[in-house]
């Protein structure tokens, strides 16, 4: 709390990246401006923006793990992953011949991911077998990131603050973990890889080693140890969602375009999402 951003500090900021988000604007960044000091503050923002967000009726429904892909840590200048809130307003199925209308948000760039649906809270410190015991399913998802940042250039604290980049994450269909299917999901998580495309034409390729060197079990222990040590952030509970991350670079999209992600290795359905 040594950073000087406490009180109405922390509730200006939290008010100025939400008349953003409402505005569908962006704003330079607040650390470089001298408005958030350090990642501590921006946490305490990030805690700010989750109960406004509440007190206007956004329920908080899950959180979503940023920069687990370790690809993108040089370019954007990160060496740790973050989290954010998800919320009902947030969270969409991908049903039928789905359709995601950007105006919703802004530079928004797309991410496949791998979600997991908890049965019950992880603890800290347990492995990944007890991990995977607090899943109640595994889905195949789609995250529209956007930066409230022009160019996409900000520091971690700035997208802490400004909801992780989190805009919107639309889920495939549930695959439901078994304690006859726990071990083969367990080995399937860390050795996969995954093909997104771009109106039918290959963007960019990925794996389970893109997720912390591997796989999305290892994203979610990191959640679950971090927010062990946050005073601001609640802990994981049953029934949250939880996004763990890129599986590919984050690629800019535009109206028109239709995207197919496409996994080897796990026994989920490929997705696809024609942008509006």
């Amino acid at each position: 709390m040594g950073d000087g951003l406490v009180g109405d500090g922390v509730g200006a900021v939290a008010r100025r990246v939400l008349a953003a988000l409402d505005g569908r604007r962006q704003i330079a960044s607040l650390e470089r401006a001298g408005e958030l000091p350090s990642l501590a503050a921006a946490y305490r923002v990030a805690s700010a923006v989750r109960r406004a967000r509440a007190a206007r009726g956004e329920r908080p429904v899950g959180r979503k793990i940023g920069f687990t892909n370790t690809r993108m840590w040089d370019e954007h200048g990160v060496r740790a992953p973050i989290w954010s809130t998800v919320y009902d307003t947030t969270l969409m199925p991908l049903a039928g011949e789905p359709a995601f209308a950007l105006a919703a948000v802004v530079e928004p760039r797309i991410e496949p991911e791998i979600v997991f649906g908890l049965a019950r809270a992880p603890e800290p410190g347990m492995d990944e077998a007890a991990l995977l015991g607090c899943v109640a399913f595994v889905a195949h998802g789609f995250e529209i990131v956007q930066s409230l940042y022009p160019g996409w250039r900000f520091t971690a604290a700035d997208t802490v603050a400004a909801f992780g980049l989190h805009g919107a994450l639309l889920v495939g269909s549930h695959s439901a973990i078994t304690p006859g299917t726990a071990a083969a999901w367990r080995e399937s998580l860390s050795a996969f890889t995954v093909t997104l495309l771009r109106d039918g034409v290959v963007a960019d390729e990925g794996s389970a080693a893109e997720v912390l060197g591997s796989g999305p079990l290892t994203a979610l222990r990191h959640l679950v140890e971090i927010l062990a040590e946050d005073s601001d952030g609640p802990p994981l509970a049953a029934g949250e969602i939880v996004s763990t991350g890129t599986l590919t670079r984050a690629l800019p999209v535009a109206p028109g375009e239709t995207w197919t992600s496409r996994l080897s290795g796990l026994p989920l359905p490929d997705l696809r999402l024609t942008l509006a």
